[in-house]
């Protein structure tokens, strides 16, 4: 399992019962997690005294109960020098997904190293964590989501973090739709990140449902990869899609794309997050790697 554990403003203090106990910066949330399904007692204060607590209904959805939070505030990643702005929204979010921390390092540290210009393309980027720890390693960017308002975030987030001035070109955008108009213009990208949604509409009400959009979605990204391209990366979130699944979509997609063997190596694993309290991991979906031989 891929850990990310060079947070120092975020733990995962518990969990239990369907739900996380959760430390951002100075104020702690209690959130639901469909992966908690112990129920190992609750001996934190934490749990009597949080600043928020997200309920989940019963008919779907839910709602969150405030205490002492406000709406907004900030937490820092000091290990890339990050900074990101978050607040409580929809479902339970607060605007970052923090495991991916993990695949942050990993390609923040191949970019570094790569030893010449690196154009990336992320995809379905929402408030730029991807983004910003591929800028900041030097890359050049494009960010495309479909939420205006998320691509306002990220930048408000690259303000943050000072990279205002980084090459970053920030699309509101069908992400599907774009990587078409993209190959038809011949562009290429060394570097492919995406994180798909499970179910998503585009800004024009496009649908996208994970199971039947995400395979054809890679191949028409590894069309987009240039002639000496650093690394694909895909992160999931459901369930059905284990890192075996990412591997073998990677493997068949990726290393025989534009008529020729790419070769390479493809690596999947879960990502998880570690529990303070009892030590454990806290799984968090799965990632899958493709990278160039060295």
């Amino acid at each position: 399992m891929w850990i990310a554990d060079n947070w120092k403003d975020y733990e995962v203090i518990d969990c239990s019962q369907g739900e996380k106990l959760e430390r951002w910066g100075n104020y702690t949330l209690v959130r639901p997690d469909p992966q908690v399904i112990w129920d190992t007692p609750k001996d934190h204060i934490g749990w009597k005294k949080m600043n928020a607590h997200y309920h989940r209904s019963k008919k779907g959805g839910g709602e969150w109960e405030f205490f002492d939070l406000p709406q907004q505030w900030s937490i820092r990643y000091q290990k890339l020098g990050l900074t990101f702005h978050l607040k409580p929204f929809s479902f339970k979010h607060t605007g970052l997904f923090l495991e991916q921390a993990a695949n942050w390092d990993w390609f923040y540290d191949k970019i570094k190293t790569a030893g010449r210009p690196i154009k990336v393309l992320n995809l379905f980027a929402y408030t730029g964590g991807a983004t910003l720890a591929a800028a900041a390693a030097g890359a050049s960017v494009t960010h495309v989501d479909a939420s205006k308002g998320m691509v306002q975030w990220a930048k408000e987030n690259a303000a943050a973090s000072g990279l205002s001035d980084a090459p970053i070109r920030w699309l509101v955008d069908d992400c599907v739709k774009f990587v078409e108009r993209e190959i038809r213009r011949g562009n290429h990208y060394d570097a492919v990140i995406m994180d798909p949604p499970s179910y998503g509409r585009g800004p024009k009400g496009e649908i996208w449902k994970i199971e039947e959009s995400v395979y054809p979605l890679v191949k028409l990204c590894a069309q987009l990869l240039s002639d000496d391209p650093l690394f694909f990366l895909i992160n999931s979130y459901t369930t059905g899609l284990q890192p075996a699944v990412l591997a073998y979509m990677l493997g068949s997609a990726v290393e025989t794309s534009a008529g020729k063997k790419r070769g390479g190596s493809v690596t999947a694993s879960e990502i998880g997050l570690p529990v303070t309290e009892s030590g454990l991991i806290l799984p968090c979906g799965a990632s899958g790697h493709w990278e160039k031989e060295e």
